[in-house]
């Protein structure tokens, strides 16, 4: 999706305080369901394709957690051609009885009040695990649907109830008989709230495979009827599978995925480890399903863990040399794919949207089973193990090497003469939020690029050719290329395990190539290295990709820009062809600095892509595709998605 961004524009908000009075009655109390829709953003994250796609998690998760319990063996997840969704599930149906405080049936009660669930943890609870814990999930996407039904399978009978916008529009009525269990969900969300209504067919699928995975033996169906597309998602291995499947276009160190597993204090771990020969660390940790992306105290025990425990195996093996130092975690973990999933009875997760896990007990005992469990793997396969810990040391060797081309990258102090690359044209203006930073391709259109921009907020970095190809190097020789060098230097941000997102010079980083294959491949190789290297950028939408026009069309004095060849033809028959004067441009090198400004660099009238990560491993998965070492996959990726191209010049 294409979003036009003009340059912010800051004021000074001035209030009067004694032109208003402030009194009792002026204190607003938001009933009910009302407050999740005055702010959404609160209670899913965002309004956008994130907080749209938050729905289906809230209520899929619902639904796991019946499988969890053991009640629960297939879940069907269908998008209808209203754009609405169905969740259905064989599990063991939510309550229909009335509920002793509210007055109203358990079904209504989950439904329209916050904070109200069987997930609270305790003697009484209904769920001994769960990813749902504030009572919350369902309640929201009641509130932000603009209708939603519920039909509960229980008692022998099918309950029914309609809602809209959170307000129930009928009562919990029993429409039928049923011989078996589970509950059915239809949503649809309310196009008041959302950015956009549409449901991503790839967010989804991806989701409910990561699910599969992580619930082995679970069944999860999804159909689309918009498109006809349909897949069953089941995996009886898991983890490993997990793993597997993670590494299958990865050359492997050792063929058998390493699996851990224990259970204490009602708290169920799982680990699975497999190394490549790649240089990328790819670890993904979850607790009660949920992908805490920021990690947590999970994550940081199986790392602590992972760097002792090859630690004390080199030495005990003598591999490490009494005089040779330790290897750092950021060693042992090239190359590494894993997975840590752990199941908690009672997780404390920061914030709803339950990205971080904060349970400190959970460190420790990752730890503990890790360290155990591994070790044991380790004595059992010392030619795997040796493999392992020899690509250790190299990526020690390289970490050394690199730390001394990162010092070329670094900025000088202000005592010191400035270290910015001599090729970058910076701004003036020094507050990053307003500042942006375009990559252009070629000498030439940098130079354009340099005599069109507003000197105050926009700062050029023209680069040379293409730039490494970052999937198939490690950080040492990725420093050591001058146009890398140049950018991190540029960013002020640092790089790898040294990223410090506070300190980016820019709130905006164009990539400004042409509209051709070979400007595809220089975004394409920019964006392996920001998202290998320096993700955040990414992740918190500081990466754009400017959209230059393919056609100038002039008539008399009159200028017009087309960025494909639809829209070449609506200006022609909107214009007339008679006297018209047709340039199509090759490469931004062909626009004299004026056009460029006016085409692609106004923030007023330019169009530009925010890039946005919704899903890491899938994102992991079609790096290593289209930029890893076997091609195969690269031309089966290609031949599948050649039709969805949009914006290339061929």
């Amino acid at each position: 999706m294409s979003t036009r961004y003009g340059q912010a524009e800051r004021g000074d908000l001035c209030m009067d305080v004694n032109s208003h009075s402030y009194e009792a009655e002026q204190i607003q109390v938001l009933e009910g369901l009302e407050a999740v829709r005055r702010r959404p953003s609160m209670y899913i994250g965002s309004t956008d394709s994130r907080g749209l796609h938050q729905l289906f998690n809230e209520v899929v998760d619902n639904s796991i957690d019946e499988a969890m319990q053991g009640r629960c063996d297939v879940i069907l997840v269908t998008i209808n051609e209203d754009g609405s969704m169905t969740v259905t599930d064989d599990g063991g149906g939510i309550p229909v009885g009335v509920h002793p405080k509210t007055g109203k049936s358990a079904v209504e009660t989950v439904l329209t009040r916050l904070h109200a669930g069987g997930k609270f943890g305790g003697e009484g609870s209904g769920y001994k695990v769960s990813g749902g814990l504030h009572g919350v999930g369902v309640a929201c996407v009641n509130a932000l649907s603009e209708w939603l039904i519920v039909e509960v399978k229980r008692n022998g009978k099918i309950h029914r109830q309609e809602y809209r916008r959170g307000k129930p529009m009928t009562d919990l009525e029993v429409i039928g008989e049923a011989s078996d269990t589970g509950t059915t969900i239809i949503f649809k969300p309310d196009a008041e709230i959302f950015e956009t209504v549409e449901f991503s067919v790839d967010t989804i699928a991806y989701r409910m495979r990561e699910m599969a995975f992580l619930n082995k033996g679970v069944k999860l169906e999804f159909s689309d009827k918009r498109s006809g597309r349909s897949h069953t998602y089941q995996y009886e291995g898991g983890l490993v599978s997990f793993v597997e499947h993670l590494n299958k276009n990865k050359e492997i160190l050792h063929k058998d995925v390493i699996y851990l597993e224990n259970e204490a204090d009602g708290c169920y771990v799982e680990v699975a480890i497999q190394y490549t020969d790649g240089y990328a660390e790819n670890i993904y940790s979850f607790a009660n399903n949920i992908n805490t992306q920021e990690g947590g105290t999970h994550l940081s025990g199986f790392r602590a863990a992972l760097t002792r425990t090859f630690n004390d195996y080199a030495r005990r093996n003598k591999i490490l040399k009494d005089n040779e130092e330790n290897l750092t975690g950021e060693d042992v973990r090239e190359g590494c794919t894993g997975v840590i999933s752990v199941k908690i009875p009672e997780p404390q997760f920061e914030g709803q949207t339950k990205t971080k896990l904060g349970n400190s007990e959970m460190r420790g005992m990752v730890e503990s089973i890790v360290t155990d469990n591994l070790g044991t793997y380790l004595e059992e396969h010392p030619a795997d193990a040796k493999r392992i810990i020899e690509k250790s040391l190299a990526a020690a060797r390289a970490r050394e090497a690199a730390r001394k081309a990162r010092e070329l990258t670094r900025r000088k102090s202000a005592l010191e003469v400035s270290a910015l690359p001599g090729k970058l044209a910076d701004c003036s203006w020094t507050d990053a939020e307003l500042c942006e930073l375009f990559l252009v391709e070629g000498e030439s259109a940098g130079g354009s690029a340099k005599q069109g921009r507003d000197r105050r907020f926009q700062a050029i970095l023209p680069l040379r050719g293409k730039i490494l190809n970052v999937e198939k190097a490690r950080l040492d020789r990725i420093l050591a290329n001058n146009e890398i060098r140049a950018m991190v230097t540029a960013f002020g941000t640092g790089i790898g395990e040294e990223f410090e997102i506070e300190k980016a010079r820019y709130g905006k980083v164009i990539l400004m190539t042409d509209a051709d294959v070979d400007g595809a491949h220089i975004r394409t190789l920019l964006l392996t290295f920001f998202f290998r290297y320096m993700r955040p950028l990414i992740e918190q939408g500081y990466v754009y990709v400017a959209l230059p026009p393919l056609y100038g069309v002039k008539k008399g004095q009159a200028y017009h820009y087309a960025y494909d060849d639809d829209e070449l033809e609506q200006i022609l028959g909107k214009i007339g062809r008679q006297g018209t004067t047709l340039q199509r441009y090759k490469g931004l090198g062909e626009m004299n600095p004026e056009q460029l400004w006016e085409t692609t660099m106004n923030p007023e009238g330019r169009t530009i892509l925010r890039l946005q990560l919704e899903d890491a491993i899938e994102a992991d998965e079609v790096f290593t595709t289209l930029m890893g070492e076997k091609v195969e996959p690269r031309r089966e990726f290609i031949e599948a998605h050649a039709r969805e191209v949009e914006y290339l010049d061929l």
